[in-house]
């Protein structure tokens, strides 16, 4: 049996970023936005001085201007209080020119998470996290139109599948993961798009024998290379999502997934590498909300996921 084809979510990312960029221009100059507002907004708010943060909310922010948005950056520093971080995101969720609200994550210790999250107007909420929006996700029937955020890595994980495989309809997708970020969003857009799903975690049994009925394996459980290659049923698609640093030759670092690359190589139909496959997707999807929720604010039909 040939190797799996590679599905290059790099090549995917600039190709949505290409399609953000054209949404943002094409709503700027033939409707606007409420209250005379130019351009769509998104709004970053970094609390401390994390070095990987740093990066993370200046890529963003740099990104969001490439493709034509308006990017509001915000620093506080690590004394912030949470009565502070609070008032600043009710002034954000009142602001007509910010269309989409990220508040980067982990915050400070003394900063109650599920609270910040909470404050955000769910429709600024471009993560997808806000409880109203993981309900809306919740209850989504199959084939309806996604118009409230969805969270970002799971839905560039849809849109690849889609891409790569079109209709998803009857196929038997296990997800390793039930996490709130990845597993369960993920589970529910491919019970919108009509696959079988199965959830699968560490108290699962018999993981590897679920996992060889599969069509669709998706990965998401922080563990590297624990799927192995006698897992996959020849010719499945394997997603993997797992981000794991470890130590090379010569003392030098790399990253491998949740997945055994190079045991399922020669198993699957396609697989996703680390890094190049689910990563990139993640920020372009950030950006893509964030377009969506200005054409929302518009009174606008969205763009089909």
């Amino acid at each position: 049996m040939a190797e799996a084809k590679l599905i290059d979510g790099k090549a995917f990312a600039a190709g949505l970023r290409h399609r953000v960029a054209k949404g943002v221009a094409e709503l700027v100059a033939t409707q606007g936005l409420k209250g005379g507002v130019p351009k769509p907004g998104l709004a970053t708010v970094l609390v401390g001085a994390d070095p990987a943060s740093q990066v993370y909310v200046r890529s963003k922010g740099r990104l969001a201007a490439e493709l034509g948005m308006a990017s509001f950056d915000y620093r506080l520093g690590p004394e912030t209080t949470e009565a502070e971080l609070l008032a600043l995101i009710a002034e954000l969720n009142g602001d007509p020119a910010v269309n989409g609200i990220l508040v980067q994550l982990p915050l400070p210790k003394h900063i109650d998470t599920s609270h910040v999250l909470l404050a955000v107007d769910p429709a600024k909420d471009v993560d997808g996290f806000h409880p109203v929006n993981v309900g809306r996700l919740g209850s989504i029937a199959s084939g309806a139109p996604l118009d409230f955020p969805v969270p970002c890595t799971p839905l560039g994980i849809a849109m690849l599948l889609q891409d790569t495989l079109g209709s998803l309809a009857g196929r038997h997708a296990v997800v390793i993961g039930r996490s709130n970020l990845v597993g369960r969003p993920v589970a529910q857009l491919l019970l919108r798009a009509d696959c079988t799903v199965t959830i699968t975690h560490s108290r699962t049994r018999d993981l590897p024998g679920l996992c060889r009925q599969a069509d669709i394996v998706v990965v998401a459980i922080g563990k590297r290379e624990f799927v192995r290659g006698d897992w996959i049923k020849p010719g499945a698609t394997v997603i993997d999502v797992g981000i794991n640093r470890i130590v090379a030759e010569a003392g030098k670092t790399r990253l491998v997934g949740d997945a055994a690359f190079d045991e399922i190589l020669p198993v699957a139909g396609y697989l996703t590498p680390v890094p190049g496959g689910v990563g990139p997707m993640t920020v372009a999807c950030l950006m893509f909300n964030t377009l969506q929720a200005a054409r929302r604010a518009a009174g606008l039909k969205v763009d089909s996921a």
